[in-house]
């Protein structure tokens, strides 16, 4: 009579995994549900848990259960997941198998793919741009433009002001504006006057050494200005892309309208991209 009991309860269980693999999207189960196991199982009893069920459900198995071929893949997706750590870790932070599929190689293959598409900015490109913009027409522009909208407090203008630092800076941008005072260019504001006095009783800094690099500034100025004048048609290629990606895994048929106006890249646009990936990765390991 208790074996009965035994074999009853097991026919239960099998019922019930059956269920929790023919649910309407993976998204709305527990992954560990399905297998039957803790969240805080080990890998090697999420791996056991795996192998009973796939034995169990297999289509082989169930040749009467016209839902046996979708169970069986269900369970593989399931443990493509829990059992990939990285996946694993997605997917435990999150609750969503979309983002869990995001994870690993997909998002190197995408990293790569948004290298194509954007120049990766490095410290000596931000050197070079600092060293080409300070003592410039624009950074005075800039100077001279936040100087009024904060009304004189040089705190707030160099929380603002690019490639700006209050210990370095302060004495030649106190020239900058106090020409332009006399030029009648700017008013005088007395939180100002209190910070230029302040300042004029301190040593002016040891001017910048000038890097190899920053002699180089022109060119590399002229980079970082054409990538910010590309940046905008730049973005329409990323927002096309992200709207590839929004409707592949939300499962929704339509995209926002925002990005509805971007057209996906085409098979051939990333094989190609994929192929130029592949020849930089080959060439560097050489």
């Amino acid at each position: 009579m208790p074996r009965k009991t035994k074999l009853t309860q097991r026919k239960l269980d099998d019922e019930a995994d059956g269920e929790d693999l023919t649910q309407e999207t993976s998204s709305t189960r527990d992954l560990y549900g399905v297998l039957g196991v803790e969240r805080t199982a080990s890998h090697e009893q999420i791996r056991k848990a795996y192998h009973k069920l796939a034995l169990r459900l297999h289509p082989d198995k169930n040749p009467g259960d016209e839902n046996a071929k979708e169970k069986f893949q269900s369970l593989q997706n399931v443990f493509a997941i829990l059992g990939d750590p990285e996946k694993r870790k997605v997917y435990d932070e999150t609750g969503s198998t979309e983002d869990a599929e995001l994870s690993s190689e997909t998002v190197k293959n995408l990293y790569q793919f948004f290298r194509t598409l954007f120049k990766q900015v490095t410290e000596d490109d931000i050197e070079d741009f600092s060293a080409s913009y300070q003592g410039s027409e624009n950074e005075r522009k800039d100077l001279k433009d936040l100087y009024v909208k904060c009304k004189g407090n040089m705190e707030r203008v160099f929380d603002h002001l690019m490639c700006s630092d209050p210990d370095q800076d302060s004495h030649r941008l106190m020239d900058v504006i106090n020409d332009a005072i006399s030029a009648d260019e700017l008013k005088e504001f007395e939180i100002y006057k209190r910070w230029a006095k302040n300042v004029s009783q301190k040593p002016r800094p040891e001017p910048r050494k000038k890097t190899k690099k920053a002699k180089s500034s022109e060119g590399s100025e002229a980079s970082l200005l054409a990538l910010i004048s590309n940046r905008q048609k730049q973005r329409n290629s990323m927002e096309s892309l992200a709207a590839t990606l929004e409707a592949k895994y939300s499962g929704k048929s339509k995209v926002k309208k925002s990005s509805a106006q971007f057209q996906e890249p085409s098979e051939e646009e990333f094989e190609a991209t994929q192929k130029r990936i592949a020849q930089r990765m080959k060439s560097k390991n050489k």
